[in-house]
């Protein structure tokens, strides 16, 4: 079982699950006391990825090192931002509910009902954000994710897979 921490500041919302390895180090860039938590961070981080555009939302992921998953919203914007560690060890599952909405838990039974075979195992080493506009891999952004349709039979509705950019030899 994960630690699981919820905050809200400034119409930020965050649900936070898991741990981050490098919080110390983080708490000090972005100025935080030392009582900050994963939560806490994570809101903090998100405020300075919207309002020091452009700056990456890969960087701000990029740089959290452990066993992670998290939802943030930004009420103001009506913003989402979701991303899950890299080697999925937090469990995180998204779908589309019946009404056309992004729906996400860390309990696929949760979402089976609401989202049927549009549900999925959240992309691990993704982050999903509509300010950016859709999915991305925060290690290597311009690498193009695909949905791998499941089998008929499967509950799950796609796997999703990160492609590393195209070699193209040169001739002479």
């Amino acid at each position: 079982m994960h630690c699981r921490s919820f905050a809200v500041k400034d119409d930020i919302f965050c649900l936070f699950e898991g741990t981050l390895d490098n919080l110390g180090s983080l708490r000090q860039q972005y100025g935080l006391a030392k009582s900050a938590n994963e939560v806490v961070l994570m809101i903090e981080a998100y405020k300075a990825l919207r309002d020091r555009a452009p700056y990456p939302a890969n960087h701000v992921v990029g740089h959290l090192s452990g066993s992670f998953a998290f939802i943030v919203f930004d009420k103001s914007t009506s913003t989402l931002f979701v991303a899950s560690d890299q080697s999925g060890k937090v469990p995180l599952y998204w779908g589309i509910t019946a009404d056309g909405y992004v729906a996400f838990a860390d309990d696929a039974d949760l979402l089976k009902g609401a989202c049927g075979k549009s549900l999925a195992s959240f992309p691990q080493g993704c982050f999903y954000s509509t300010a950016v506009g859709g999915l991305r891999c925060y290690e290597n952004p311009k690498n193009k994710i695909t949905a791998v349709p499941a089998n008929e039979e499967e509950i799950w509705g796609a796997t999703f897979k990160v492609e590393g950019p195209a070699v193209v030899a040169a001739t002479e």
